[in-house]
């Protein structure tokens, strides 16, 4: 072998070292979630079946956890990513911002935590345990047991002033972009906000549909005339009791605990009460896929999917981030 021949192939040895090296670092702690990331490392336990039973438990004396943690992951997600930096205690944290005083489920993930930790000391993150969690309940709630990925970490930060969350009267085209920041497409978006068949809202928050839409003087003219008429004796004009009542999403009785497409077909029938919900069915954008879902038999199997894209936001792996010991405070030194 010649001189150059061999300088050649060293050049050629050492620039391949160069870019694996280079690699790894740009990678850093960007490993990639993955399905069954815990198999085989908490001996011979199954960690989401772990926190199966916990959920399962819960479910059984009050079905409306299902609601509870779809809100809480969402909320979760939307600020810094999917890094548990809602569950933080603290004076100023992310759950004494204003849309967040109202979140709850917070001992579920604690009791989960401490079955896992129990078994596996170090080594599930609370960020992991939401996820598995809400997935666990949707499926109690009928809506599908799709298939989640794992391998999060926990986040340090949680500010109140770092809660930027889409508001209940927003229009479509800026939901649209809110979710687009989040890596989220309008049909994400679409499917996601389908976790309101479960939820409930208060009269607060949709009060100016009832009686001064957009400072008319009238109610909504897109509100259906008999939910009308049922909201005005639920949610009284001039409210002097100081109770904020609650009101389900999925105005239909027979389904409003159930994960469904109940939801969309109630707001084809204009009978949404979020400003948001109602517009979906509306907006030239939406309203193709709204009706597609309310006609269609494929909503567990995407809104699974929707829900597997919203747990990879901004996600800490790897060496990034820590797995807390316990989820309501970071690690002490």
């Amino acid at each position: 072998m010649s001189s150059s021949s061999r300088t050649a192939i060293l050049v050629a040895l050492l620039s391949l070292a160069v870019i694996a090296t280079l690699s790894g670092q740009c990678q850093g702690g960007s490993v990639p979630l993955q399905v069954g990331f815990y198999q085989g490392k908490c001996r011979s336990a199954d960690v989401e079946a772990i926190v199966g039973m916990v959920v399962k438990a819960r479910y059984s004396r009050d079905p409306t956890i299902t609601a509870a943690l779809l809100r809480m992951q969402f909320h979760d997600c939307f600020v810094n990513g999917c890094d548990a930096s809602i569950l933080l205690d603290g004076s100023n944290s992310e759950k004494t911002a204003i849309p967040n005083l109202s979140v709850r489920g917070y001992e579920l993930i604690d009791a989960a935590k401490s079955v896992v930790e129990a078994i596996c000391p170090g080594l599930v993150s609370c960020a992991d345990i939401i996820v598995i969690a809400t997935r666990e309940a949707v499926a109690l709630g009928g809506g599908g047991r799709y298939v989640v990925e794992t391998g999060r970490r926990d986040g340090a930060v949680s500010l109140s002033n770092n809660v930027n969350l889409p508001s209940p009267s927003i229009s479509v085209s800026d939901s649209i972009k809110a979710f687009a920041q989040k890596g989220l497409t309008p049909n994400d978006m679409v499917y996601l906000l389908g976790g309101h068949t479960v939820g409930i809202t208060h009269c607060s928050l949709f009060r100016d549909r009832l009686y001064n839409f957009k400072n008319t003087g009238k109610p909504d003219p897109n509100m259906d005339s008999d939910l009308l008429t049922s909201l005005r004796q639920r949610c009284p004009q001039n409210n002097t009791s100081g109770v904020d009542n609650s009101v389900n999403l999925d105005q239909n009785p027979l389904s409003s605990l159930t994960v469904d497409n109940s939801y969309y077909r109630q707001i084809i029938s204009k009978r949404g009460i979020l400003q948001i919900d109602q517009d979906l069915a509306l907006d030239p954008i939406s309203k193709p896929t709204v009706s597609a879902i309310a006609n269609g038999f494929d909503f567990s199997t995407k809104f699974g999917q929707a829900m597997v894209k919203l747990g990879s936001i901004q996600v800490l792996t790897g060496k990034q981030g820590e797995i807390r010991r316990s989820c309501r405070a970071i690690n002490k030194p």
